[in-house]
C-alpha cells in the first residue's frame, strides 16, 4: 500500500481473520488509504448515519477481498471510526495479499 506507516496486524483463528480498520466517512470515493500503526485506514463515500458507513465498509471489504458479503462481519466499533472486522474463509496471508493488491491501485471506484 502506498501510504504505509506500519504493518497491518492480522489475527488468524481456525475460522476467520480479524483486523482493525479506521474509517473516514463521506469521502469522495471508496479507497484504501494505507496503514497507520497496525490499523488499515479506509475512506468511504457513505455517511455515518443509521449504519450506512458500516454496510459500505463490509461491502467494500468483501469486494476487495473477493469474498461473499456474508463472510465479512463487524466484530466491534459499530458507532466508532475505529472498528474490528472479521473475514471468514481466508488465511491471513491471502487477506494481506489482496489488500496490498488493491492498495497498490490505491482505490476502487463506485
Amino acid at each position: 500500500m502506498d501510504k504505509t506507516e506500519g504493518r497491518l496486524r492480522l489475527k488468524e483463528s481456525a475460522a476467520e481473520v480479524t483486523f482493525s480498520v479506521k474509517v473516514v466517512p463521506r469521502a469522495s470515493r471508496n479507497e484504501i488509504v494505507g496503514v497507520e500503526g497496525e490499523v488499515l485506514r479506509l475512506r468511504l463515500t457513505a455517511p455515518p448515519v443509521e449504519g450506512a458507513a458500516n454496510a459500505a465498509l463490509l461491502a467494500f471489504l468483501a469486494e476487495v477481498l473477493d469474498v461473499p458479503k456474508r463472510d465479512v462481519r463487524l466484530v466491534s466499533g459499530q458507532t466508532s471510526r475505529r472498528k474490528v472486522v472479521a473475514v471468514a474463509g481466508l488465511k491471513a496471508e491471502v487477506v494481506q495479499e489482496r489488500l496490498a493488491r488493491v492498495g497498490a491501485r490505491h482505490s476502487l471506484m463506485d
